[in-house]
């Protein structure tokens, strides 16, 4: 997690004094990560495959769609002011958008990486929730997302079920659609509901990730982290199964063959080709 300014019990994170720049990797690449289930692993998932692209050398936004839960906060210490519910809910014409995003990104720390990963959380009492899933605000989330692109090589979008405002508008920007499931009878069922609302607000998936165990529809099953606790990420650094996995999940959402690992340069991400099919 990023470390704070200063200690206190208003404590403020490490807001990013500008953006990065983007690296030489083509198009940028804007990822929705929609949760199947309320408790898929979704957040977990979008904050491990940022940390993955940032050890390939990317700069990554992660923008929180997750409004209710506002789970993405917990992986970044302090206080966040403006969060993204603030930057949506705000009345009148307001700054450009370009100049809201700046405001609300807060640096997030993927461990010792070439690349940046920089984090937009929901956070928010009830009322202001309330006007960050309005119709207009979903238009302004849109309006974000487009900067984001334009300044990160990747966005990455942390979606609930669709079931909002806000969760439509980050799939209808979203270049690719994946939906994140757990390994069970639950998660299965999901699958296929999400797979219908995806389809009734004209968009699709391209991919489907299992959590936590393999599931039959899945394309890429992504095992357990050891660990679950959001102290211990990112856990993809250290390779082994998890890693794998969630570098797999990396070069699907991006379409895009990351850079090889030699004998000089055990970095996490290799030459992994296509994903596996199931």
């Amino acid at each position: 997690p990023a470390t704070a300014l200063f200690k206190s019990e208003h404590a403020a994170t490490t807001r990013m004094s500008e953006t990065p720049a983007p690296s030489e990797t083509g198009p940028s690449t804007v990822a929705a990560f929609v949760g199947a289930t309320g408790g898929a692993g979704t957040t977990r998932t979008v904050v491990e495959v940022a940390s993955a692209l940032a050890a390939d050398g990317r700069t990554v936004a992660v923008l929180d769609a997750a409004f209710a839960t506002q789970g993405l906060a917990d992986y970044v210490d302090g206080r966040f002011d403006p969060a993204i519910t603030g930057l949506l809910a705000d009345t009148g014409d307001g700054p450009p958008a370009h100049s809201r995003l700046s405001a609300g990104l807060y640096g997030f720390d993927a461990g010792d990486t070439p690349g940046e990963v920089a984090v937009c959380p929901a956070y928010a009492p009830f009322t202001r929730l309330a006007r960050a899933k309005s119709t207009t605000a979903a238009e302004r989330f849109e309006s974000l997302i487009g900067t984001a692109a334009g300044r990160f090589d990747c966005v990455l979008l942390d979606v609930p079920p669709i079931a909002t405002n806000q969760a439509v508008a980050a799939v209808s920007a979203a270049d690719t659609v994946t939906i994140v499931a757990p390994a069970t009878p639950r998660g299965a069922e999901g699958t296929q509901r999400c797979h219908e609302r995806l389809a009734d607000v004209g968009s699709e998936a391209s991919l489907v990730v299992s959590t936590r165990g393999e599931l039959e529809t899945a394309d890429i099953a992504v095992p357990s982290a050891g660990a679950d606790g959001v102290g211990s990420a990112p856990a993809c650094l250290g390779g082994e199964a998890f890693g794998a996995a969630i570098e797999r999940v990396a070069a699907a959402v991006t379409g895009r063959e990351l850079r090889e690992v030699t004998d000089d340069d055990r970095g996490v991400l290799g030459a992994i080709g296509e994903y596996v099919g199931r």
